[in-house]
């Protein structure tokens, strides 16, 4: 299975448990990895039989920035749900950052990692 990737994908949604992170939002930041055959699109040079990352790009940013929730698990379940809406993608990574998540102490990021497949 071949490999397209799209890293640090920023938006700005209103997800968590706390009022505050409602009310104010934050920046969310997402990686994906979309597993799929990249050989007919290679071998006749024709983005109709690739994934569109671009078009990508903007659905996940719509995710992000739409309905708020409580976890970011179910916001990476989201993504990954629509990214495998793509006739090609057979599989799918979804990573979501936190980087503003109301911790008490000093950190660097919160990650969510999810696999999620057609199979």
């Amino acid at each position: 299975m071949d490999r397209v990737a799209l890293r640090g994908l920023k938006a700005r949604g209103h997800h968590g448990v706390f009022p505050k992170e409602r009310e104010e939002g934050q920046t969310f930041i997402v990686d994906l990895v979309l597993g799929l055959d990249t050989r007919p699109a290679a071998a006749d040079d024709d983005l109709t039989k690739t994934v569109h990352y671009g078009v990508v790009a903007e659905e996940v940013v719509d995710v992000v920035q739409g309905e708020p929730v409580d976890l970011i698990e179910t916001l990476a379940e989201r993504i990954a749900q629509q990214c495998l809406k793509h006739p090609g993608v057979q599989e799918v990574e979804v990573v979501v950052h936190k980087p503003d998540a109301p911790i008490t102490v000093p950190f660097d990021d919160v990650t969510v990692t999810i696999t999620r497949s057609r199979v």
